[in-house]
């Protein structure tokens, strides 16, 4: 079957007309990063860095510790990528503390709770605690949404499916689960669908794709920068000449 032949003009025409509809595709895909600035490690430059990244690429949000919500939204003002605030630190801190922590965050201009759960009631299956903490902390953030944070090494496919069950029955509005496809479908089902699920340490394009296609929401990543670079070059090289009507010599 033959192909199209396109004139010279229409070429160019659809050439940009695919230009602009992969550079919009890429728009959406970036627009679900959360870009993670909350390590120990993240010094106010690395913080700065972190959210100028965001801001270019129109991101979805920047993930600090408590101590950085201030300057984050400094850094963001005017742009529509919002703070997220970690609460909860290694997740055995009293509901009190978290619930104040919280309410702190979003005085100071956090658009976004994510929760740290305790790490010793998911051990134990303890899902009563589990969904009471749920329960206050979305109390204390009021209207803005709850994130359950279950992307830590230590928990096991069980664990996250208590946490995801626990954030569904208390009313958080999402988790967020190691960047593993097993794990995005295991939460999305101990979660009956009530909740969204998000992935984290998301390091390349094909994976960021894989996990949106798996049913991932919002992708955070510690380099959004070169998961950048990987969608444009992959974009680059997913061009195809499109063939131009020949010419009079071309017909002789």
């Amino acid at each position: 079957m033959e192909g199209t032949i396109l004139s010279a003009a229409e070429a160019v025409e659809y050439g940009e007309f695919k230009r602009t509809r992969r550079e919009a595709e890429i728009g959406v895909l970036l627009h679900k990063i959360t870009v993670n600035a909350s390590r120990r490690e993240t010094d106010r430059f690395a913080l700065k860095s972190a959210c100028e990244s965001a801001r270019k690429f129109n991101a979805y949000g920047v993930l600090v510790a408590p101590t950085g919500v201030v300057a984050a939204k400094k850094h963001l003002a005017g742009s529509e990528t919002g703070v997220i605030c970690l609460v909860g630190g290694t997740g055995e801190m009293l509901i009190p503390v978290k619930k104040l922590e919280t309410k702190k965050a979003i005085s100071q201009g956090a658009r976004e709770i994510r929760l740290v759960l305790s790490y010793s009631a998911l051990r134990a299956a303890n899902s009563s605690y589990l969904k009471r903490e749920v329960k206050k902390i979305r109390r204390a953030a009021k209207k803005l949404p709850v994130v359950v944070s279950l992307e830590d090494h230590t928990l096991g496919e069980e664990e996250v499916a208590l946490g995801a069950r626990a954030a569904a029955e208390g009313k958080a509005n999402a988790v967020c689960v190691r960047g593993e496809t097993e794990l995005v479908l295991r939460a999305m089902r101990a979660s009956g669908g009530k909740v969204r699920v998000d992935a984290a340490e998301v390091e390349n394009a094909e994976q960021l794709r894989t996990l949106a296609k798996a049913g991932a929401s919002l992708m955070q990543t510690d380099v959004p920068e070169r998961i950048a670079k990987d969608l444009y070059e992959q974009a680059k090289e997913s061009e195809r000449v499109v063939p131009s009507a020949p010419s009079a010599e071309e017909e002789a």
